[in-house]
């Protein structure tokens, strides 16, 4: 196969030059850039291509932030709950915090916005019940009620920026704790337009200028015993936006205020996984017109030096979000986005801008994410990256992505040279598919899917984070299904289906645990939705419900979607009832060989027109039902494996009436393929590490491909008897 280039971008690191250059050269390489921690020496960015520079706006900026502590960014903490046994109760704010990331705000702003709580009667305790000794930053409690728990929400100053932290102590930097500024006050926001401006003046090379996301981050608290150092995070949070100014500004702009417990929520916080709240959307929204209007300031001065601005969409990327309606207004030129899955290769590739970019797992450091090793003594990342590409390239074969690259230190490669081998073919394979998708569009089922959750298209391809975070959740297999496979998708809400989206689509998914964002919790009381969804599948639409589609507490059904699934969940309210019997149904080549989920306690049918096609531990696992013109699936669970992934197709299809055996379609659950009609090409790929064999229906008849564990096959799809180039 002939050698390509372009599209690659590489991380360089000065002192090692030769090695730059010489794997610029091989991995085909166009743009070399720097990574946190390290910088380009001229000899690289005079060899004569692009460079990009990556900062983070709001951290490295000690002098600053330790002239101006009260423009420190900040997030409101609460205690562990502590039992009185009577008289005083005190809490030593800090104790369970890691004192290096955190440090009391007890600023009278902030002491406006303390709060104490009885959270044995959820109730907040009277400001004359408690006060603050600053000199031993403890809350005293009097006149507690014996045996009820308290808790404390409070102010707290981050004064070690989250990522840098993490990037610190996984890299064993012997270097000065990064401090987080915040623009939401003006004095910050114009020492940083200034420090904008001063960095383009100074780097002249630049040509792209990667913002490592922009002012806020994700939450990720850290607590003071290692034996619990990580206390929360979330990837969708925006707990780390808040402060007294931008709650004022808030209220000045909404009419009312927020509080402490608005955001702590009983401890629980607002997870993505939780429906959001009227007042959650509103102060998101708020955040979010923020960021765009300070960021929009700042691309514009990127601009206007005649550099690019691209987005790293990770790390502080809260209020960046792609895929709400006035990400466009920043004015990106190019999102980029790590990926350890092929739904995170579908979040970047659908959003509005030039340039869509992947930054490639593993990271070049000597441990993952996980602390496993990677570049390292007992690491493996010939292994890491194949397990990550395979997800990646299932994902890359039904949307355009225009670069990827690498971050970290490109010097942990030279032990390793079977991974840079391997770097070399996975460069050659991407050009490829990408030039593909430059003919032409790919051929794609007609069929329209949507996910409906309580985010919509606002969460598009994502949950919160992560693939690797949220496992436990049946949606997010559901999405990393759905990002390979030949159908179009879209993500919607309920207020969307009340509004009239689902005409025209042809199936819908409901997937996740009752009460969550997921599965929609109580938005299935409203009778607007549930009469639309169930209009439109008794018109011929298509229903899969997985796990607690539609479960809400209150009726008589708690699916309240069961008279159209034809099933529902005995919650313990009907251990006394009878069951329908059932025998298993035979739908021949529906479910394949290999197909497996997870059985769920309390599954019972509806009644008798209900068809049982799976089952686990003698419980309904899999069922179809007919209901008017349309029909509607059931699945206990849902883990993304081959041949589960090939089962949710084969149910869209079957459920539309279409013949299981399409065109452009591989006959081996561990192959998928992908048809290009403007060039011609077909693409088959084996996700598994055993060499297959498998057979795709074509216009000019049966082809026969033989794949080598992992392969990749590119054919002439135009005549018949081709064999793979």
């Amino acid at each position: 196969m002939e050698k390509t280039k372009g599209s690659f971008t590489l991380p360089g690191e000065a002192g090692y030059e030769e090695l730059t250059l010489k794997l610029a050269e091989r991995w085909g390489a166009d743009v070399i850039r720097d990574s946190d921690g390290t910088e380009l020496s001229e000899e690289i960015t005079g060899a004569g291509y692009g460079i990009y520079s990556t900062i983070c706006l709001i951290r490295d900026h000690n002098v600053w932030a330790k002239a101006h502590p009260d423009q420190l960014q900040q997030t409101f903490l609460v205690t562990e709950p502590k039992t009185a046994f009577g008289g005083e109760l005190t809490f030593d704010l800090m104790e369970d915090f890691f004192t290096e990331q955190f440090t009391i705000n007890d600023s009278p702003e902030a002491l406006a916005y303390w709060q104490v709580f009885d959270r044995t009667e959820e109730t907040e305790v009277s400001r004359a019940s408690w006060h603050y000794d600053r000199n031993s930053g403890s809350v005293v409690l009097e006149g507690v009620h014996p045996f009820h728990d308290y808790t404390v929400n409070f102010l707290a100053y981050r004064i070690w920026e989250e990522i840098s932290m993490y990037n610190h102590v996984t890299n064993n930097w012997e270097k000065e704790h990064l401090m987080p500024v915040d623009p939401i006050h003006e004095e910050t926001r114009e020492y940083l337009y200034g420090w904008m401006k001063n960095w383009c003046d100074t780097h002249p090379v630049t040509t792209v200028v990667r913002f490592t996301s922009l002012f806020y981050n994700f939450v990720w608290m850290w607590g003071s015993s290692e034996k619990k150092r990580n206390l929360f995070t979330d990837w969708g949070s925006y707990d780390f936006t808040v402060s007294p100014a931008m709650l004022k500004a808030f209220e000045a702009e909404y009419g009312y205020g927020l509080t402490a417990e608005d955001f702590i929520n009983q401890g629980k916080f607002h997870v993505t996984h939780m429906p959001p709240s009227r007042r959650q959307l509103d102060y998101m929204a708020f955040v979010n017109r923020f960021v765009v209007d300070f960021g929009k300031r700042l691309v514009e001065l990127v601009h206007s030096y005649g550099k690019k601005a691209y987005v790293f969409y990770d790390d502080s990327w809260v209020g960046v979000e792609p895929y709400n309606d006035h990400f466009k207004e920043f004015g990106f030129d190019g999102l980029i986005k790590c990926v350890f899955s092929g739904y995170e290769v579908r979040l970047c590739a659908g959003a509005e801008v030039e340039t869509h970019e992947l930054r490639l797992h593993p990271y070049l450091f000597p441990v993952g994410l996980g602390g496993a090793p990677t570049f390292c003594e007992g690491g493996d990342p010939v292994r890491d990256a194949k397990e990550y590409w395979i997800h990646v390239r299932r994902a890359l074969l039904r949307e355009k992505i225009d670069r990827i690259g690498l971050g970290g230190y490109l010097h942990l490669v030279e032990d390793f040279p079977d991974f840079c081998s391997y770097m070399e073919t996975i460069a050659d394979d991407f050009r490829r598919i990408k030039s593909f998708h430059e003919e032409g569009a790919v051929y794609t089922l007609p069929i329209r899917a949507a996910v409906l959750h309580s985010w919509g298209k606002l969460r598009s391809w994502t949950l919160s984070g992560h693939f690797h975070e949220t496992y436990m959740h049946d949606l997010i297999h559901i999405n990393e299904a759905l990002s390979g496979l030949p159908v179009s998708v879209e993500f919607i809400n309920f207020e969307d289906v009340k509004a009239g989206c689902l005409k025209g689509v042809d199936v819908l998914i409901n997937a996740g645990a009752a009460g969550s964002a997921w599965s929609g919790g109580m938005a299935w009381n409203d009778s607007g939705v549930t009469e639309a969804v169930s209009r439109w599948v008794y018109e011929g639409g298509v229903l899969i419900g997985v796990g607690e589609p539609s479960a809400a507490p209150g009726a008589s059904a708690y699916f309240r979607l069961a008279s159209v699934l034809g099933v529902d969940e005995d919650t313990g309210a009907k251990v006394c009832h009878g069951r329908w019997e059932y025998e298993l149904a035979e739908k021949p080549g529906l479910i394949p060989a290999g197909a497996s989920i997870r059985g769920r306690k309390g599954i019972c049918l509806t009644g008798p027109d209900t068809e049982v096609i799976g089952e686990k531990d003698g419980l309904p696992a899999i069922t179809s039902h007919r209901f008017g013109g349309g029909t509607a699936f059931y699945l206990s669970s849902f883990q993304v494996t081959p041949e589960n992934t090939r089962m949710l197709l084969n149910l869209m299809v079957s459920g539309m009436g279409m013949d299981l055996n399409q065109k452009y379609l591989t006959d081996s659950p561990d192959t998928e393929c992908a048809w290009y009609p403007a060039s011609g090409k077909l693409v088959v790929i084996n996700n598994s590490g055993e060499e297959r064999e498998t057979v795709i229906r074509m216009e000019a008849g049966r082809q026969t491909v033989r794949l080598e564990p992992y392969g990749m096959a590119v054919l002439d799809g135009a005549v018949n008897g081709n064999r793979p180039e």
